[in-house]
């Protein structure tokens, strides 16, 4: 299948948003805003609906309205835990605000679709381009905060009587969040963000309790998911999201799996216990 260049563009464009959504997920989840990227990915929504209104490229609507989305989140500090109903008004609105874009230019219905779903097949070497650009941006950012970043995370408290500025850590990060959800919006659509960006990190987390391993192996699951996503399109010829989301929830429920058998058997008993589970 790698003799096509569509197919090329395919793996190397998943390819770099995997590891990038991978890496931000893990942060995502371990901070308990999973609902809040959630929201940046319809907020996006209208963004590229809207851009798409005005003649302008999706992928650029997407960048600028998730950028501010994840700017005003960031505004509310700390105090955006809890707020889920705000962020489920921030969502719906957002998604009403794009239909209306759409309902005054429907001859862009195609490109919509291609906004909700993704359309991974489509990309050129252009977006591939862009897509690394916003993955070296991103990484690089994350890079320089992720001290402050795990501290007022893990020990929100203790950050804030050492003078860590957590409103501006949380600011930067949603920045950070809204530059993955444009970039993962080519490959899943907004409607699939939690697949690439929650589902693999989830997974992950049941599956290590350590800091670095954590997040290698959240890249790692996102990276394999999407390629093998893509692959498997080839061969059924169903669509790409179905089944990088399908394989999504597989291995989250095989890491639940994994995660009650580590909890039940301490790790001197694991050995002998495996004739007995069928392992």
């Amino acid at each position: 299948m790698l003799q096509y260049d569509f197919m090329q563009h395919a793996f190397a464009a998943a390819g770099i948003v995997a590891l990038l959504a991978g890496i931000v997920g893990y942060f995502l989840v371990l901070r308990g805003q999973s609902f809040a990227g959630h929201a940046l990915s319809h907020v996006g929504f209208a963004g590229a609906a809207g851009a798409v209104l005005l003649g302008v490229p999706p992928l650029w609507g997407l960048i600028g309205f998730t950028l501010l989305g994840g700017f005003a989140m960031g505004l509310l500090g700390d105090r955006l835990a809890g707020r889920d109903v705000a962020i489920g008004m921030v969502l719906t609105i957002s998604l009403g605000l794009g239909l209306l874009f759409l309902h005054f230019y429907t001859a862009y219905a195609t490109q919509a679709t291609a906004v909700l779903f993704g359309d991974i097949l489509g990309i050129d070497w252009a977006t591939i381009r862009l897509l690394f650009g916003l993955a070296l941006v991103s990484l690089i950012a994350l890079a320089a905060i992720a001290r402050p970043l795990l501290f007022a995370s893990l020990q929100p408290e203790l950050a804030e009587a050492k003078g860590v500025p957590m409103q501006w850590v949380g600011f930067l990060f949603l920045g950070i969040v809204a530059l993955t959800v444009s970039s993962a919006a080519q490959i899943v659509g907004v409607l699939m963000i939690f697949t690439l960006m929650v589902g693999p990190a989830a997974a992950a987390f049941n599956m290590s309790s350590k800091l670095a391993s954590g997040i290698l192996l959240s890249a790692l699951l996102a990276l394999a998911e999407a390629w093998g996503g893509i692959a498997l399109a080839y061969q059924t010829d169903w669509p790409v999201s179905f089944w990088i989301s399908a394989l999504s929830g597989l291995i989250y429920l095989l890491s639940i799996v994994y995660r009650g058998w580590r909890d039940h058997y301490p790790p001197d008993l694991r050995a002998s216990a495996l004739p007995n589970i069928g392992v």
